[in-house]
């Protein structure tokens, strides 16, 4: 069953880039922006983090932190963070269990090929921990603004 806004949001610890470990409790008093995205170093993951990483500035200033969340290995998500001058913070679930947790990995197709994988997806957490917005199927042109727009109305 999809987790939907009013839900407690799963917590979690993970592996993240810089050889630090992340949870969701270390974020308690702010706002947190958990984003779910396919692929370190594609076309659509890169253009959303570098969205995300122009908007940093903006979202800290509301009490707010941008975690993006991948299957990439720590060391991949360290050498993204290098090559595209990250200003957010990336986790790695690489055995899958915050993607099960958030329901977000899906069957996908694409050219007639059908397979597993992570189905682009934003959730708003707020100061208490409970979602409060969900983006579903992602369409990266212009969502990094929209979701700060919305963290802006909390």
């Amino acid at each position: 069953m999809a987790l939907s806004v009013g839900d407690t949001a799963p917590g979690f610890t993970l592996p993240a880039d810089g050889g630090e470990t992340l949870s969701l409790s270390d974020f308690k008093g702010k706002a947190v922006v958990l984003y779910f995205y396919p692929r370190d170093m594609t076309p659509g993951c890169t253009i959303e983090a570098n969205d995300f990483t122009a908007l940093a500035d903006e979202f800290r200033k509301i009490n707010t932190i941008v975690v993006g969340v991948s299957k990439d290995s720590p060391e991949r998500h360290d050498k993204f963070c290098d090559k595209h001058g990250l200003k957010i913070r990336l986790v790695s679930d690489q055995d899958g269990t915050l993607c099960d947790a958030y329901r977000i990995w899906k069957q996908k197709s694409l050219y007639g090929r059908t397979f597993m994988g992570i189905e682009r997806t934003t959730f708003l957490i707020d100061k208490a921990g409970k979602i409060r917005e969900i983006w579903r199927k992602v369409k990266v042109k212009g969502h990094a603004a929209e979701v700060l727009e919305k963290v802006k109305a909390l």
